[in-house]
């Protein structure tokens, strides 16, 4: 299983790190398989995934040029103080009204990367990203995924092209997804003979996703990509619990 589960993260990393956005969210789906408790064992062990892979894959995109270093703090500084809230609220409610939010925001994100969105250089609305950043965080704290992958689509739907909302994403997504994991110090179940080599996975995953995107895969592929990873876990998660 452990062998599996880590050549699994990798790929996802892979993945994921294109975007900047952190594995959590599609690792999610695959953890809860093995992992039978959704918010003391999935979701920190995800949360801590996102953050390790989301700084990866920041380094990757910051030594390409494509983080705006004064926005992303912005969006970092919101998201930080933010997603520790919704963290807070997953511990108050059944896993199964978390796992009805987390395909909501499934449906709506597979809705958005598949609307041509049309980026628009030197008039983007950095405010409306940073608006949409706080319910995002807080929202995403619930689902223990962190905030990367809802943040993305909002920043291009801003006007940022896929390559500088993944940068900012980046930046944002570590030290949010760490700020979201407080609220389950108390009460996580980590196993570190399992978690180790998936944290250095994803780390390896990512930094290599981000190389790729910098200078390899065209931002209609990154789209794609990223459409295709998460509906594929996602359907397979939902057939496992019908099932």
């Amino acid at each position: 299983m452990n062998l599996i589960l880590t050549a699994l993260l990798l790929a996802l990393s892979v993945l994921s790190g294109m975007l900047g956005i952190g594995v959590a969210f599609a690792a999610v789906p695959f953890l809860s398989l093995y992992l039978p408790d959704l918010v003391n064992q999935v979701q920190p062990l995800s949360l801590l995934l996102n953050g390790c892979t989301a700084l990866f894959s920041l380094i990757g995109f910051a030594q390409a040029g494509h983080v705006d270093w004064r926005r992303g703090a912005l969006l970092a500084l919101a998201t930080t103080l933010t997603a520790p809230l919704g963290a807070w609220l997953a511990h108050l409610v059944d896993p199964l009204y978390i796992w009805i939010v987390y395909f909501a925001a499934v449906i709506y994100l597979c809705w958005r990367l598949m609307r041509p969105l049309t980026a628009r250089p030197g008039k983007e609305n950095f405010r409306r990203g940073l608006l949409l950043a706080i319910p995002i965080a807080i929202a995403t704290g619930f689902l223990g995924v962190g905030p990367g992958f809802l943040l993305v689509p909002a920043l291009m739907l801003a006007g940022f092209n896929a390559r500088a909302a993944a940068g900012m994403n980046a930046l944002a997504v570590t030290p949010s997804s760490f700020s979201a994991l407080l609220p389950h110090w108390s009460t996580m179940q980590l196993d570190f003979a399992l978690d180790t080599p998936l944290v250095v996975a994803g780390c390896i995953g990512s930094l290599i996703g981000a190389r790729l995107a910098t200078r390899q895969v065209a931002e209609d592929d990154l789209r794609k990509i990223l459409l295709g990873v998460i509906l594929g876990a996602t359907l397979y998660r939902l057939a496992r619990m019908v099932v």
